[in-house]
């Protein structure tokens, strides 16, 4: 009987050991979408653990969906059901074995939103800057941050409308402006922001640029505008290479016939006087020649 008693008083004990060395469990609601709980903020856990998570009056279910880091369970995302949930006391259970840690939640503060989207920028009839975005809450409040020329941020207080307004801005300054939000406290106000929206800018060129595919598509067309510079330049420095290599052709006017006597015997035909002249009006008499011979001379 007494060793009964000792086997059943160290289970107990190392029933209370491993209990208070399970990790403890903490989770968030993920868009009014699902629930994500994980057991890993303490450090990576020893053992793959089997997780059951249920509302209130739901039943117990367990994992549909595990979190897995470095091929050990450390997180669970199942779905969130109503949307009234969170107001609700959430209950978890981790087991490995015959041994389980029960833990109860209060997710109504522990909300996260999708972040705003389509984010617009624009001049308004008063001349001011007004940004407009969309929200998937309609029970959503949002805080707004920008900043001009890349320096440091500026943040809003809370604003409950959609929209927000630059006074009287600079055409020649770029404006970059981000929104992230949350529950609000009409709706039970929720501890977590959203993350930061994607950001949208306007500038000197008096329109709205967003960042990502419109600012890539930015630069393939500064891109494109450098290549057609450069293959203009090139075209006519072949055109000129070209050109100084051809064989022209010039084309002469004809020469008209001078008006002068192109010849001497034209040219004398002008003048009787002076062609008579140059005639033969005289007779020379022959004078024989022979070769000469020397005459040897006596001693």
């Amino acid at each position: 009987a007494m060793s009964v008693q000792r086997l059943l008083l160290l289970l107990y004990l190392s029933d209370g050991v491993l209990t208070k060395q399970l990790p403890e469990v903490d989770c968030i609601v993920m868009y009014l979408e699902t629930v994500r709980c994980v057991w890993n903020g303490q450090g990576p856990p020893e053992f793959n653990y089997t997780f059951h998570g249920w509302f209130h009056f739901d039943n117990e279910m367990e994992c549909p969906t595990y979190l897995w880091e470095s091929g050990t369970r450390v997180g669970c995302v199942q779905p969130y059901g109503n949307r009234e949930n969170r107001f609700n006391s959430f209950y978890t259970k981790l087991q490995y074995g015959s041994f389980n840690s029960f833990s109860t939640h209060t997710l109504k503060s522990k909300v996260k939103l999708r972040p705003p989207f389509n984010l617009t920028m624009k001049i308004g009839d008063d001349a001011n800057l007004w940004c407009y975005w969309n929200q998937t809450n309609s029970c959503e409040e949002n805080e707004v941050r920008y900043r001009t020329n890349s320096r440091e941020w500026q943040q809003s207080s809370v604003v409950s409308s959609r929209s927000f307004c630059i006074n009287l801005p600079s055409a020649s300054s770029l404006y970059e402006l981000q929104v992230r939000g949350r529950v609000e406290s009409s709706c039970g106000e929720s501890l977590f922001w959203s993350d930061w929206s994607e950001p949208v800018l306007w500038g000197s060129n008096n329109g709205t640029a967003k960042t990502g595919k419109s600012m890539s598509m930015s630069w393939w067309t500064l891109l494109l505008y450098s290549a057609g510079a450069l293959t203009l330049i090139l075209l006519v420095m072949m055109l000129r290479h070209r050109e100084s290599h051809r064989v022209r052709i010039i084309l002469l006017p004809v020469v008209p016939k001078p008006s002068f006597p192109s010849t001497i015997q034209d040219w004398l035909s002008h003048s009787k006087g002076l062609n008579e002249s140059f005639k033969q009006n005289y007779h020379e008499r022959a004078c024989p020649v022979r070769e000469y011979c020397p005459v040897p001379q006596p001693d």
